[in-house]
């Protein structure tokens, strides 16, 4: 299997890989974001000898014995008799003296669930081997809240940990490597369901199109990822159907404090503040704020940033018990198909075009250097209404306007001269306007005026 993507992860991680000192490693990142095979690609690519061990949510005894049992048939040595973590660890420790040793404890949580005293188990032996061995030792998790308490001042971990990977989806660029075959505007589409998540878009067929790809993985009873966002929220989350409330009301678009609030069922303020905190921290929710506002709270929204959670939402869920008794064809025709082109769709496109902008910014294509990027929050005085411009960003020479098209025709320059005469309406003073279109333009660039389509975004 190839493995696509993660370049500066990847460096970042052999680096410490090929280091002649202890190194301690910390990996976290949602379920199916690819920590695993990261770690295992760092791996294949060296070659230092390695212990790979996937913790279980079982005893310590039980989980000792299958680390001995690792630990044998890797290094050819009669079976170990080891009882607890401590003492094994130990062992571990003390074998990579001399030469250089890969130790993986990958979804550690569960190992740290059930040894008392887990995280201090390691620091222990961290400092006693410091200066004497040379182990890589590589922490993995799912548990983003529990991994990311590892590194909190108050955890026996802090200040030994060497590198942190915190390993977030791929954009749009990256994930569309999975499925090169595909029309630049089919990955637009594929992008906006399932995201940058390697396991996802690995199940992706570029032969299929992107109905069939709907259908056969989420839009179907007993589709192999129809379960996959209840799954991962049940595992993370105790109370369930406050989860889905907030879910359900952000797939439609409500995105105030306020406005969740009064559209959900969630019992009280407080209530919703702790569950809007945890998606947040478990990075399928994030919190915006205006770039020319941000720190007024009242102007703040929340939104689902996490591409399939919000595509099961808006179909899956809210049509649940129509899905288990229709054909998959009339209801994705009648559930899906409409609404998923003219809304879904074009508002995805947008987000991809914001990631288009981040890459080309960090790759330093853009000048001036962009150093904001995000909503724009406006009033209107003519019109006494305010409102938001979803991508604008801010330089040192002032603010650009970007607007996204994904539409069937190409953008004139009516339509052109008209967003223009918006903005300026509003009093937002923009030294330049840039347009993305699907289709193209009827119009050549001005000074003024740029031009971007699909295929500049997916050179």
């Amino acid at each position: 299997m190839e493995f696509i993507g993660r370049t500066a992860e990847l460096k970042r991680l052999k680096k410490e890989l090929s280091s002649n000192e202890m190194r301690v490693t910390l990996i976290y990142g949602r379920r199916r974001v690819g920590k695993s095979e990261l770690v295992k690609e760092a791996i294949k690519g060296s070659d230092i000898k390695s212990i790979y061990y996937e913790c279980k949510q079982v005893t310590e005894a039980s989980n000792v014995q299958s680390i001995c049992d690792i630990i044998s048939e890797s290094f050819r040595l009669p079976k170990l008799g080891y009882t607890s973590i401590e003492d094994l660890l130990n062992y571990v420790f003390t074998l990579s003296k001399d030469d250089n040793l890969v130790f993986v404890l990958d979804e550690y949580p569960y190992l740290r669930e059930n040894v008392k005293g887990m995280d201090s188990i390691i620091q222990s032996l961290v400092d006693k081997y410091r200066d004497t061995s040379k182990l890589k030792l590589i922490i993995l998790g799912s548990y983003v809240d529990i991994m990311k308490s590892l590194l909190e001042h108050s955890n026996p971990l802090f200040g030994r940990v060497d590198l942190v990977i915190n390993l977030k989806q791929m954009d749009y660029y990256e994930s569309a490597q999975f499925y090169p075959d595909m029309s630049d505007e089919d990955k637009v589409r594929i992008y906006s369901i399932f995201g940058g998540i390697p396991y996802f878009n690995r199940l992706i067929d570029d032969r299929k199109s992107v109905k069939e790809n709907i259908i056969d993985l989420i839009a179907s009873p007993g589709a192999r990822l129809e379960n996959e966002v209840s799954m991962y929220l049940n595992a993370e989350i105790s109370k369930i159907v406050n989860a889905n409330e907030v879910f359900y009301a952000l797939s439609r678009g409500f995105s105030r404090y306020s406005d969740i609030l009064s559209q959900s069922h969630v019992s009280s303020g407080p209530t919703l503040v702790d569950v809007l905190d945890k998606l947040i921290r478990m990075e399928v929710v994030e919190k915006t704020a205006p770039i020319n506002d941000e720190d007024n709270k009242r102007k703040s929204g929340y939104y689902i940033c996490d591409n399939l959670s919000l595509f099961y939402y808006r179909y899956i869920f809210k049509y649940s018990s129509q899905l288990q008794i229709m054909d998959s064809d009339v209801f994705y025709d009648k559930y899906i198909a409409d609404d998923f082109a003219k809304s879904y769709v074009p508002h995805k496109f947008e987000e991809i075009c914001k990631q288009y902008l981040i890459r080309q910014n960090k790759l330093g294509e853009i000048s001036p250097v962009i150093e904001k990027i995000g909503k724009y929050y406006y009033d209107d005085p003519k019109t006494h209404t305010n409102g938001e411009f979803d991508v604008v960003t801010q330089d040192e020479k002032g603010y650009v306007f970007y607007e996204a098209k994904f539409r069937k025709k190409k953008i004139s320059k009516e339509i052109i001269n008209e967003e223009i005469h918006q903005v300026q309406r509003t009093g937002l003073n923009c030294y330049q306007y840039v347009f993305f279109s699907r289709a193209g333009f009827t119009e050549a660039e001005t000074d003024t005026v740029k031009h971007i389509d699909l295929a500049q975004i997916y050179r």
